[in-house]
């Protein structure tokens, strides 16, 4: 009774937590292969993304709205960079298990080498840094004006984009101490030497 009861409880921990590596796995994977399509409808869930360093030539801010799968409108500000190159990568996902408790997805990357990006989007519900040095900062420009930084095809084609609105861009940056709240995270390409990714039981989040 009780190896049986043992079974059922892991079967119904791999029915929740699985399809939430392998959305993480998959994600991970085309941003490396660069095959991941511009714009996309998002789970919902925020996940943290903590940087040591963010360096960027091109940045640009915008705001949008992102949508979920089940039409849920989900209000970002996204963060992007032609190029990057980042230290010190963490992502945590905590996932509610029925019985168990909490287990987090958590990825870890570019301690000794840095991680490099191309055409790097972060959709941020909040984001602060230790210390931020901008280049050639414009505040104030509207958003389809924006030339130093890229947008997303996918939201410049959105009908959530205002080409109107406010954004700030510059020719480069660098930020220190970076903490993203996120709900979605696209690129081009994005090289991750000592990759590493654990399921872990209890929280254990990036901050």
């Amino acid at each position: 009774m009780l190896h049986r009861a043992g079974r059922t409880s892991w079967k119904r921990f791999a029915r929740v937590l699985v399809p939430s590596v392998l959305a993480a796995a998959a994600l991970g994977i085309g941003m490396a292969q660069g095959a991941l399509a511009a714009s996309f409808l998002i789970s919902g869930q925020k996940f943290q993304v903590a940087l040591d360093t963010l360096e960027v030539r091109g940045l640009s801010i915008y705001s949008t709205v992102d949508v979920t799968r089940q039409g849920t409108l989900v209000p970002v500000a996204v963060t992007g960079a032609r190029r990057a190159e980042i230290s010190g990568l963490c992502q945590s996902l905590v996932v509610p298990i029925p019985v168990l408790g909490p287990y987090t997805l958590r990825v870890t990357g570019g301690g000794r080498r840095h991680i490099e990006a191309r055409n790097l989007f972060l959709d941020a519900t909040t984001l602060t840094s230790g210390q931020a040095n901008f280049n050639d900062l414009e505040i104030g420009v509207a958003a389809g004006a924006v030339s130093k930084g890229p947008i997303s095809p996918g939201d410049r084609n959105s009908r959530f984009f205002d080409p109107n609105g406010f954004a700030q861009q510059a020719d480069s940056a660098l930020l220190r101490d970076v903490r993203f709240t996120t709900v979605a995270v696209s690129a081009a390409t994005f090289n991750v030497p000592d990759l590493d990714l654990r399921v872990r039981q209890g929280r254990h989040e990036c901050f």
